[in-house]
């Protein structure tokens, strides 16, 4: 029997060349970057696994549309999407090229999904509140690239994470320094 593994992660930036520098992120292009991600991700994925993906997926989505999809078609998983701030267009809508993906849902704003028991509410920015925080509930979020720490039961799964670094993560790796029980 093969059983499906649940993942989080944030802020991959794919196509981002500016953020080799403003991070800095540890590699020389944007292709070295791109592919290592992809090398990453595929390394505890499985295909039937799932990954929610908390925002910022992709850069220069008009420009590199066929690039992202494919880059997208070469990652396993069934992939969820939270909505950042680089994944929408001028108008704020969602843009069309990640709209275009084959994303297992619809991407949302917020989601709120059940990991191991425990209700895990998921954003691309970061909350100080989140529903059921005071009845257990952890909150993963991105965005901030590793500059803002959680608080209480909360933290950053960007990818910028030194424990995450480029690589989906489950939910008692992300959680293992955190109070749960």
């Amino acid at each position: 029997m093969t059983f499906v593994k649940k993942f989080y992660l944030s802020d991959t930036h794919i196509g981002h060349e500016r953020m080799l520098s403003m991070q800095p992120r540890p590699f020389s292009t944007i292709k070295e970057h791109d592919e290592y991600t992809i090398e990453a991700w595929n390394s505890v994925v499985a295909d039937g696994d799932i990954v929610y993906h908390l925002g910022d997926f992709a850069f220069n989505l008009s420009r590199d549309a066929d690039r992202i999809r494919g880059i997208f078609g070469r990652l396993k998983g069934r992939k969820y999407l939270i909505i950042g701030n680089h994944d929408v267009d001028k108008k704020g809508c969602l843009h069309p090229t990640l709209a275009s993906l084959d994303w297992d849902a619809r991407p949302e704003y917020a989601l709120r999904v059940k990991d191991g028991g425990v209700d895990v509410w998921l954003s691309h920015f970061a909350a100080r509140l989140w529903p059921s925080q005071h009845y257990g509930a952890v909150h993963f979020y991105g965005h901030s690239h590793g500059k803002l720490p959680g608080v209480g039961r909360s933290r950053d799964v960007g990818v910028d994470m030194p424990d995450v670094f480029f690589q989906p993560r489950t939910f008692d790796e992300l959680t293992a320094a955190m109070d749960i029980k």
